[in-house]
C-alpha cells in the first residue's frame, strides 16, 4: 500500500534508473546545461500549476520533455528540489521584470509607480506562478520563510534609500520607511491573491491606476486631514501642554 510523504505527496521510486534510454547527448557545455535546466523548469512549472505538487509525477515531466528520468535527477536531486527551484525562479523573474521597468526612470515616485505596476502585471500575466506560491506554503511548512517573502525582504532593501530621500526632500510624509515598505508590500501581496482567487474585477490598467491613486493621494480631502490631525490625541495633548505652559507663565508674571 502506498503512503504519502511528510508533505502529503504520493511517493515516487527513490531508486534512480541504472540504464535510461535518452536522446543523443547534447553539448555538455555550461550554456547547454543552463538551457536544459530552463527547459525542465518551464515544463515543471506548468505541471505543478496544473496538477499540484502532490499529484505531479516526474515521469510525466520526463515524457513531455522526451528524455529519460535520469536527466531530471542529474539536474534536480528530488521532486522537492525541482519544485522549490521553480518557485525561486518565479521570484527572480519577477525581480528582473521590476528592474527592467524602472531602469532609467529619474523621478523616484514614478519609479515606485512603475515598479508596483510591473510586479502586479507579471503575476497578472502568469497566474500559474501564484499557484506555485500557494502550494509552497501548503506543502512546505517546514521552511522557515516562504520563497516569496525571502525575495520580498531582499528586494525591498533597494527601495528604502529611495523613500528616505523622498522624505528628506519633503515629497513623502516623515514616517518610518519600514512602515511604508511593509504597507505597500502587503497591499501588492493581497492584490495578487485577490486576483488569483476571485479573478480581476476590472482591467489590469484600471486596477493599477486605482491602487496608485489611493496609495499616493489617500482617500481624505485636505480639510478632513487637517480636522483629524487637530483632533488626534497627540494634538490635543500638545494643546493642553501649551495652555499649561502659558498658564504657568501668566502666574509668574502676576507675581512680579
Amino acid at each position: 500500500m502506498l503512503t504519502r510523504d511528510e508533505n502529503g505527496a504520493a511517493p515516487e521510486s527513490s531508486e534512480r534508473p541504472a540504464q535510461v534510454a535518452e536522446r543523443p547527448s547534447r553539448c555538455c557545455g555550461e550554456t547547454a546545461l543552463a538551457a536544459r535546466r530552463e527547459e525542465i523548469l518551464d515544463a515543471a512549472t506548468e505541471l505543478f500549476a496544473a496538477h499540484g505538487y502532490s499529484d505531479a509525477v516526474t515521469q510525466a515531466l520526463a515524457d513531455k520533455l522526451q528524455f529519460g528520468k535520469g536527466t531530471l535527477y542529474r539536474s534536480f536531486a528530488s521532486k522537492r528540489e525541482l519544485f522549490l527551484a521553480a518557485v525561486d525562479r518565479v521570484m527572480v523573474r519577477a525581480r528582473d521584470c521590476v528592474e527592467a521597468a524602472t531602469a532609467g526612470i529619474d523621478d523616484p515616485l514614478e519609479a515606485i509607480a512603475r515598479g508596483i505596476e510591473a510586479h502586479l502585471r507579471f503575476f497578472f500575466d502568469h497566474r500559474e506562478y501564484v499557484e506555485l506560491i500557494i502550494q509552497e506554503r501548503a506543502y512546505f511548512k517546514d521552511r522557515g520563510q516562504p520563497t516569496y517573502f525571502a525575495h520580498r525582504d531582499a528586494n525591498v532593501e533597494r527601495w528604502k534609500p529611495v523613500y528616505r530621500a523622498l522624505i528628506e526632500q519633503g515629497r513623502v510624509r516623515d514616517v518610518s520607511v519600514e512602515r511604508i515598505t511593509d504597507v505597500i508590500s502587503d497591499l501588492v501581496y493581497g492584490t495578487l491573491f485577490t486576483n488569483h482567487f476571485n479573478g480581476p474585477r476590472k482591467p489590469f490598467e484600471e486596477q493599477t491606476r486605482d491602487i496608485l491613486d489611493v496609495l499616493f493621494h489617500g482617500i481624505l480631502s485636505e480639510g478632513e486631514r487637517s480636522r483629524r490631525s487637530a483632533a488626534s490625541p497627540a494634538s490635543r495633548r500638545a494643546v493642553r501642554e501649551r495652555k499649561g505652559s502659558d498658564g504657568g507663565a501668566g502666574a509668574i508674571a502676576g507675581k512680579r
